[in-house]
């Protein structure tokens, strides 16, 4: 931990115990993930800061604090414990006993499912006087993470005399999370646009079917129009205009159906990675999906538009086609 402190570009770092502990109340025993909280103020405002700890219920760990703990928001939320726990009772953690001060908001990442205890109790509880599990550390205004990272990861090197490849740790930062969630988003995204592409397909020709379909039902009609005086152009405009316009309903059915599938990713993915998974919807997006909804259409109803745009007006009058 001094070791990172000192390293140039770093601007707070912090350490945190993590352990699995056996957690008993209201007569049920669970095993459960325990974290640290630091003692020193400002390591401890970077680990609240860096995973976004808040109390739903109650309060944050003060400094001083000895056997208090923060329930993860599963732990309350849900139906864990048969008595749903709160403020003010009292569990045993690894047999100790420990009184509940806060009840913790959802984090995400993993994180709902595991309490909190401050350091000093942590130690005590793990006998584990001077080890840490994880260091976290922010980087000074103006630093590439990057960077930086690879001056902690060289400092390591050299302090555990470790030859590159070999090192017994590892420094991720969240350009590196980010870049790693991209991925897996991007191999999703491949499946959506093949999914997409057949859908258009599929899309395409039932609309031209329709259209056929349209021609066929509306012979008589094209015979009075043509009668009246309509164009063949009046004709294939009339008949391209409302494939366009099946295209455009499709596309609006289309879009309400994709953001809601978005948000649902979005609700499932924040219980994963946080808040780092977000749905956006920009304007200019719905619009361009719009509008290539009426292009689709109208292109898929080109033939039929024609088809019917051609057809003579006698044949026409008699229902022939």
């Amino acid at each position: 931990l001094k070791l990172i402190e000192r390293t140039s570009g770093v601007k707070r770092a912090a350490g945190r115990l993590l352990r699995s502990v056996t957690v008993e109340y209201a007569d049920t025993t669970h095993v459960i993930f325990a974290a640290s909280l630091p003692e020193e103020s400002n390591a401890r405002n970077l680990v609240i800061e860096a995973n976004s700890i808040k109390a739903a219920r109650g309060e944050l760990l003060r400094l001083n604090d000895r056997k208090k703990v923060l329930l993860g928001y599963n732990f309350w939320a849900t139906n864990t414990f048969p008595k749903q726990p709160n403020i003010g009772n009292r569990m045993l953690i690894n047999n100790v006993p420990f009184q509940v001060v806060g009840l913790l908001d959802k984090i995400g990442a993993g994180r709902d499912d595991s309490i909190m205890i401050n350091e000093e109790d942590a130690r005590d509880l793990f006998n584990e006087p001077n080890q840490y599990s994880a260091l976290i550390a922010q980087v000074q205004e103006g630093q590439n993470p990057a960077t930086v990272a690879d001056r902690i990861t060289s400092a390591m090197r050299r302090n555990r005399n470790q030859k590159e490849g070999f090192e017994d740790f590892t420094v991720q930062t969240s350009e590196s999370l980010i870049s790693t969630i991209g991925t897996i988003l991007a191999g999703v995204q491949a499946v959506f646009i093949g999914i997409a592409a057949i859908s258009v397909l599929v899309g395409s020709l039932g609309i031209m079917n329709t259209m056929y379909t349209a021609v066929l039902e509306r012979t008589k009609e094209i015979g009075i129009m043509k009668a009246v005086g309509a164009q063949r152009n009046d004709i294939l405009l009339v008949f391209m205009i409302e494939s366009g316009l099946l295209g455009l309903g499709g596309g609006i059915v289309g879009i309400l159906v994709g953001m809601g599938l978005s948000k649902l990713v979005e609700i499932i993915g924040q219980g994963a990675v946080g808040s780092l998974l977000k749905a956006s919807f920009p304007w200019y997006l719905i619009v361009g999906a719009l509008f290539f909804s009426f292009l689709l259409g109208i292109m898929s109803g080109v033939f039929p538009a024609r088809e019917a745009s051609a057809l003579p007006p006698i044949e026409a009058l008699r229902g022939n086609i």
